[in-house]
C-alpha cells in the first residue's frame, strides 16, 4: 500500500512516503530557534518533493496518515486540514495516528520508553510505553510531576520535552539522549508504519488537544 505520513504536532515539519515496495521515503523540515514553524508553506512541497523522487502522483495514494498530537494548536489544525484536503482530492484513505507513539518507536527496542514534547506553559505532553504497549496514557505533566509519575523506573525518554527537562528527566530517573540524537524526532518511517496498520474512523478526525487552548483558558479566566 502506498501511504503517505505527516506530522505537523511539534515546530518540525515531517512527511514520510510508502511506496508499493514497502521502501520509505523521508522530508523534514525544522526551524532554526527563533523561527516560526514552517507548517503551512512547506508540508505540501515536501510531500510533493517525495512524491516526484518516487514517481507517483497524488492520485496514487492510497492512504494518508496524519499524526493527531497532542502537540502545538496550530500545528495540528493545519496537518488535520492538509491531510482532510489531500485525502478529498486523491481519494485516498485517512487514518490518524498518535505522534508521541510514531516518536517512541525510535526506541521500540528499549524495554521502557518515554516520548515526551514540548506542551508550552511549562508541561510536557508524554505516553510511556513498555515492550511496545501504552503503559502510561497520553497525559500533560508539570515537570515537578515526573518523579512520581516514573515511578523510579528506569525509563528512556525522548523528544523535545526531553530536551527541554532533560535535568527534572534525569533526577527522576529516566535517562536522555544527548540534544543532537535523531531519537528526539518523530520520523517519516514511523508515521507510514503506524498508518499503515491503523483503522479507519467512523467519525471524522479531530486533533487530540489533550487541554483546552490557551484562548478558551484566558476567556474562562476573565469571566471569572
Amino acid at each position: 500500500m502506498i501511504v503517505l505520513g505527516i506530522d505537523t504536532a511539534t515546530v518540525a515539519t515531517v512527511v514520510g512516503l510508502r511506496g508499493i515496495d514497502g521502501v520509505v521515503l523521508q522530508a523534514r523540515d525544522d526551524p532554526r530557534p527563533g523561527e516560526r514553524p514552517g507548517h503551512s508553506t512547506r508540508l505540501l512541497g515536501l510531500a510533493a518533493e517525495l512524491l516526484d523522487r518516487a514517481g507517483l502522483r497524488w492520485n496514487d495514494l492510497q492512504r494518508i496518515a496524519v499524526g493527531v498530537g497532542p502537540g502545538t494548536f496550530t500545528g495540528l489544525r493545519v496537518g488535520l486540514a492538509s491531510a482532510h484536503g489531500l485525502a478529498l482530492s486523491s481519494s485516498a484513505e485517512l487514518v490518524g495516528v498518535s505522534s508521541l507513539r510514531a516518536l517512541s518507536l525510535n526506541a521500540r527496542e528499549q524495554p521502557r520508553v518515554l516520548a515526551a514534547v514540548d506542551a508550552r506553559r511549562g508541561e510536557l505532553f508524554v505516553a510511556g510505553y513498555q515492550q511496545g504497549m501504552e503503559s502510561i496514557a497520553p497525559r500533560a505533566v508539570a515537570p515537578d510531576a515526573l518523579g512520581e509519575l516514573l515511578a523510579g523506573a528506569d525509563w528512556l525518554a525522548l523528544g523535545d520535552g526531553a530536551r527541554l527537562y532533560r535535568d527534572e528527566l534525569e533526577d527522576a530517573g529516566a535517562s536522555v539522549p544527548r540534544d543532537s540524537s535523531e531519537l528526539h524526532l518523530i520520523g517519516g518511517s514511523s508515521l507510514c508504519e503506524l498508518g499503515l496498520g491503523a483503522e479507519i474512523a467512523d467519525e471524522p478526525l479531530v486533533p487530540d488537544y489533550l487541554r483546552h487552548p490557551d484562548a478558551t483558558l484566558a476567556l474562562q479566566g476573565a469571566g471569572r
